[in-house]
């Protein structure tokens, strides 16, 4: 048993330490943003990285940055360690940067690419506990590919350590046979790491310092080097193009649907249906196609969602239904009917029961319960109460060009279609306004305001106009 393996069965605490490779600029991907802030599967490849260390138990979490540092920094917030790699000088140079943050350690420091966003903590965990278990000064993570070309081959003893890593070019045609490769992810034993470190060279075409050279320097001196291989290839592919970035948003989404129709929800079609990462969805709901769930989305139980329907950051409650919606920041109560053609914006909390039809838009608004929006309104910075009934074409008129104003509407109040309401104005409980009105005074509980001028009908204008 390995001294680490002693140490976290006495403590029941793990001695593993992360590094998080985060500074290359990613020149294929032809961006300003930094390569581990693009986007799979809802969140920055580096956080993906990050919730797969932290999943598998890490003690400590260091993110090495350099290219576009203050973006980095601050998307990883207070979630891990940083340290900033000045200048790009290769993968060695990047993991000596955190040797000052680990001057106390003396367990096992793993070194992960923030480019890998299909990284799980399950194989984190599984490296982790094969080199423990291996008693070995550095394990790599390698993956048995179906196409191999382009990548380093891992070429192992008979008794299984690692003899070598042999670039493709530098591959005979017997070493180009293997299929297993180099994921560029490690586990070191942290003295021995930073010690071979030092003697790292950069007489190479690219004048850099390569981390893989650590594992040459540790075998010249006779220790061992182990591979544990990963499950599935497809969890230590790196992303440096956007097709590779798309390639692993595909993988992401189809994981995620896969859980989600495993705890009980249906998806009609999973290859045109996105969910991210973060989404939470109750069991017994249905998906239409071309919906997306994103952010921090949580949906209830019994929902029916979709077809074409767009939710962010939401709180959708049970038993809603909604197709043709885009709601973003908003809350949605239990048994609400939406669509289709339904816009809910940012601040808008919708209450249980409420029912809203075709082409409506809610901004900054709460809608009580069991009241309807039936169709074609607008509105903003409203707060209506419960069983209000707003007839087609009605609008709360909330700016006046340089403020917003807020439109009270009272409990079961009735507001007839092509009303304009123009805030700041009450409309009192059980109050009427009568169709086509325009109003701009508060109308009492329980009484009518109409709010339009008398009809007037001229006669023989039509023949007037034909002169």
């Amino acid at each position: 048993m390995t001294r680490a393996k002693e140490l976290e069965e006495y403590t029941g605490m793990s001695d593993l330490v992360t590094v998080i490779l985060a500074a290359g600029k990613g020149t294929r991907m032809k961006s300003a943003l930094p390569k581990v802030l693009h986007k799979a599967g809802g969140k920055p490849m580096v956080q993906h990285v990050i919730d797969a260390a932290k999943e598998a138990g890490a003690k400590r979490n260091i993110v090495v940055v350099g290219f576009g540092a203050e973006l980095v920094q601050k998307a990883v917030g207070n979630q891990a360690e940083v340290v900033v790699q000045a200048e790009q000088l290769g993968t060695g140079h990047a993991v000596l940067q955190a040797e000052p943050l680990l001057n106390n350690e003396h367990g096992t420091v793993m070194v992960l690419c923030g480019d890998t966003p299909l990284l799980t903590g399950a194989l984190v965990k599984k490296l982790y506990d094969a080199h423990r278990n291996a008693g070995a000064k550095a394990t790599v993570l390698t993956a048995v590919m179906p196409d191999a070309t382009g990548y380093g081959r891992i070429i192992r003893t008979p008794e299984g350590t690692v003899a070598k890593i042999v670039e493709h070019k530098d591959a005979t045609d017997e070493e180009r046979r293997v299929n297993e490769v180099n994921s560029g992810i490690y586990c070191f034993e942290k003295d021995d790491l930073f010690e071979a470190l030092k003697q790292v060279g950069c007489d190479n075409a690219q004048g850099e310092y390569y981390l893989p050279d650590v594992l040459s320097i540790l075998r010249e001196k006779g220790e061992k080097i182990w591979a544990v291989a990963a499950d599935d290839y497809e969890e230590t592919l790196g992303v440096n193009s956007r097709v590779q970035l798309a390639g692993a948003e595909k993988i992401l989404r189809r994981r995620k649907n896969i859980l989600l129709m495993e705890s009980g929800v249906t998806i009609m079609d999973p290859d045109s249906t996105f969910v991210d990462a973060g989404v939470e969805v109750g069991k017994d709901t249905i998906i239409y196609p071309g919906t997306w769930l994103e952010g921090t989305t949580k949906v209830g139980e019994n929902c029916v969602l979709g077809p074409s329907s767009r939710f962010t950051d939401t709180f959708i409650g049970n038993n809603v239904t909604a197709q043709f919606t885009y709601a973003h920041e908003c809350e949605i109560g239990d048994g609400v009917t939406m669509g289709p053609y339904v816009h809910l914006r940012p601040n808008t909390k919708i209450s249980a029961n409420v029912k809203i039809g075709n082409f409506v838009e809610v901004k900054n608004s709460n809608i009580g319960e069991g009241s309807k929006l039936p169709h074609l309104q607008y509105i903003g910075d409203c707060d209506m109460g419960s069983g209000v009934n707003m007839g087609c074409g009605t609008i709360t008129v909330n700016y006046d060009g340089k403020k917003k104003f807020r439109t009270t509407i009272g409990d079961n109040a009735f507001v007839g279609c092509n009303s304009n309401l123009v805030a700041p104005v009450t409309i009192g409980n059980g109050a009427y306004v009568g169709a086509g009105s325009t109003i701009t005074k508060e109308v009492p509980e329980d009484q009518l305001a109409v709010a339009r001028a008398r009809q007037v009908n001229i006669p023989h204008w039509n023949d007037k106009r034909k002169e």
